[in-house]
């Protein structure tokens, strides 16, 4: 095992690059321990670096869960909103968003296990409010996009959107805890076969 290391900052770029690979490493610990029961000094070991010198980068484990949580967050529903407002069709919203779902576990797989099992009880602080936002915001968003389904006739009239919605929430997140980049089927392909799996089921009776 190598020996720790002291981790204090060096340039603007070399500081910025360190801090990615902080919360890549912090993401890993947390996702495989659990945030409660993961320690500043298990993340500092788990990088490397000396416990004292994770404190140049941030200034506690709730700012590190914090920023890993809200960089994922801003980026899935920044592709998300280009999606709902490129004005495809209902099918093709859900196709989309399951897609980007799948592709954002590839990019934030650990975020998105931290997200699945912390969430809950972090909203209940008040820096972490914006997580049942989110969840809130999931849970509209995909109400209105199978509504919409039903009203366009690409969607079954008698769906029952709470449970279709808790399919896809569930079918779709759950994939985070198995999913490895770089597996056999890449994060799109993967999509697509889910898709087909839930289309078949839903999709309206062709004429």
């Amino acid at each position: 095992m190598s020996p720790r290391r002291r981790d204090d900052g060096g340039t603007a770029a070399t500081r910025a690059g360190r801090r990615t690979e902080l919360l890549a490493t912090a993401a890993e610990v947390f996702a495989a321990r659990g945030y409660a029961a993961t320690t500043v000094r298990e993340i500092a070991d788990a990088a490397g670096i000396l416990g004292g010198s994770l404190y140049y980068h941030f200034d506690s484990k709730e700012s590190i869960v914090d920023e890993i949580l809200s960089t994922f967050l801003d980026d899935l529903w920044a592709r998300y909103d280009e999606v709902l407002g490129s004005g495809l069709g209902a099918r093709e919203t859900m196709e989309s968003l399951v897609i980007e779902s799948f592709r954002a576990i590839d990019r934030h797989r650990a975020a998105v296990v931290i997200y699945q099992n912390e969430s809950r009880h972090l909203s209940e602080g008040e820096r972490f409010t914006y997580l049942g936002e989110s969840w809130d915001r999931f849970e509209r968003m995909w109400r209105e996009v199978l509504d919409r389904g039903i009203k366009e006739h690409a969607f079954r009239s008698d769906l029952d959107v709470p449970l279709v919605h808790r399919f896809l929430r569930d079918t779709v997140w759950v994939a985070a805890s198995w999913y490895r980049p770089g597996g056999r089927l890449a994060a799109d392909e993967i999509a697509r076969r889910y898709l087909t799996m839930v289309l078949e089921g839903i999709q309206a009776p062709q004429e």
